[in-house]
């Protein structure tokens, strides 16, 4: 099998610009029963699925997350648009984070903004947060092509056969090497948040 590593690069920088987040003002201002916020959730984070058929959030997951108080509880079992952004930072640490890291993250957040009427709320946490992400998007692209540049260049004297896949496998390891770095960071940095 002949790997062609330009393609892959391509398709990867593609699939980045293509990722976007869920806009506030796309979230329904109702209060949605479980089943809608699965449908909602699944539509509109399509894109960052890795196989059609997985599920972004499911209904097990979502009691799960109100019953360990990563989430807080529905208002008879309708929740609202600041549970729906709650939900979107869970998925998005839930994938390199214990739920206990994630619940000393979103405890606080939840306990201090969680339908706050005055001053800062989630909503407007979220909106700051993502509202970052273009930027982030383009510093990312421009670091994933420095590192396919470094891995390009490993593996010099290997046979033209073995070379593609010692590249690419070059390639796989700086990503992780950053995003383990980057997780040992967040760790410690949580770990730092005063216990109370």
């Amino acid at each position: 099998m002949k790997l062609d590593k330009d393609d892959i690069l391509k398709s990867i920088l593609e699939h980045i610009s293509d990722l976007d987040y869920i806009k506030t003002a796309d979230i329904p201002n109702i209060e949605l029963y479980m089943d809608q916020v699965t449908t909602f959730m699944d539509s509109q984070m399509a894109s960052s699925k890795r196989y059609p058929d997985d599920k972004v959030l499911t209904k097990t997951m979502i009691n799960n997350y109100a019953k360990n108080h990563l989430l807080p509880s529905p208002n008879k079992k309708k929740y609202s648009k600041e549970h729906v952004l709650m939900l979107i930072f869970i998925y998005y640490f839930k994938s390199f984070l214990s739920i206990s890291d994630i619940q000393a993250l979103l405890t606080p957040l939840a306990d201090r903004y969680f339908q706050k009427e005055d001053g800062l709320n989630v909503e407007d946490l979220y909106n700051e947060v993502f509202g970052m992400e273009k930027e982030q998007v383009e510093y990312l692209k421009k670091d994933l092509m420095e590192k396919y540049q470094t891995a390009s260049q490993s593996f010099a004297e290997a046979e033209e056969k073995d070379r593609e896949f010692l590249t690419m496998f070059s390639f796989i390891c700086l990503l992780s090497f950053d995003v383990y770095m980057k997780k040992q960071l967040i760790e410690s940095i949580i770990d730092s948040f005063p216990s109370d």
